[in-house]
């Protein structure tokens, strides 16, 4: 049966019968089962032409489907590779419909701009040891007050400020350290460059570089002044392509996916209370994609 149907096949069967057998005029049998009289009308014709076969749900599927020649479908894609229009502008140029047009890239799966050149291939690597690099990057969250609306709570307006995730990543371990800071100045994320350093060099890691983005805490003198003084080097991502930071935007990721909304916090304080035990959590019982089902802690010698 179609979702939205008013009438089982019973129903239907019902008004035939008191129309045909218990003569009932067409629209008392269509008020008494609460459909119009053209609907009532409808069932009435296909059961006497079709029988009880008439009253089920017919495919919604054209009885006939034109497409156009190969020939059109060609002139189609050679012109879409060729200077990149839509659906609009191909159609004037091409004097083709609009719709036909949109039809046939979206069967050949051109209608979108993206499919129209390969992705480049995903460059996979990992640096030998740990601390040969360290991947930072901060993200913004709004700050709580009550259970918003994400979790059925009210609608609330009004600025509360952000909060400010800043996270680092050992490549080689995926060792990973966080902290919920006030904003991402240049002297916050080389206070927090500082306090990620010490952690690990309490596991035994020195951190030798660090890959970050063109962001203006990285690009700060407060920033490579830190770097400078410790004797780390500081590599950046190429500009406009956050895949190569890819450890960082992934643990980005799983921050905001299970911390930051995996439940509902009644403020920002609860929130960043629960930081800890999730980073425990990650660091020495998850297991990681990246890593075969091992967990960070296990690559740490």
């Amino acid at each position: 049966m179609h979702g939205s149907a008013r009438l089982t096949v019973h129903q239907r069967q019902l008004i035939c019968h008191r129309v045909l057998d218990e003569d009932w005029t067409v629209r008392e049998a269509a008020e008494a089962v609460g459909v119009s009289r053209q609907t009532a009308s409808k069932w009435l014709r296909r059961f006497r032409t079709e029988g009880i076969q008439g009253l089920g749900d017919r495919s919604t599927r054209p009885h006939h489907i034109r497409r156009v020649s190969a020939q059109v479908e060609q002139r189609i894609v050679r012109a879409r590779l060729r200077h990149r229009f839509g659906p609009h502008q191909l159609s004037w140029l091409l004097k083709i419909a609009r719709s036909t047009i949109y039809a046939v890239l979206r069967r050949l799966g051109l209608n979108r701009l993206a499919r129209l050149e390969p992705r480049p291939p995903i460059k996979r690597y990992e640096w030998p040891c740990p601390g040969d690099m360290v991947h930072l990057d901060t993200k913004k969250l709004g700050r709580i007050k009550g259970i918003g609306k994400r979790f059925g709570g009210p609608h609330e307006s009004g600025a509360r400020g952000w909060d400010y995730v800043h996270v680092a990543v050992d490549d080689h371990s995926r060792l990973a350290y966080a902290e919920v800071l006030a904003d991402e100045s240049g002297q916050t994320a080389s206070e927090f460059t500082q306090r990620a350093i010490a952690a690990y060099a309490s596991r035994g890691i020195t951190v030798r570089r660090v890959l970050t983005d063109n962001g203006s805490p990285y690009v700060s003198k407060v920033f490579a002044a830190v770097l400078n003084e410790k004797g780390i080097k500081h590599r950046r991502t190429r500009p406009y392509t956050p895949r190569t930071n890819g450890k960082a935007e992934a643990m980005v990721k799983i921050l905001i996916n299970r911390w930051a909304y995996r439940r509902p916090y009644r403020s920002s304080a609860e929130r960043r209370r629960a930081l800890d035990q999730f980073m425990w959590n990650y660091n020495h019982r998850r297991p990681h994609g990246g890593l075969n089902g091992a967990t960070p802690i296990s690559r740490v010698s």
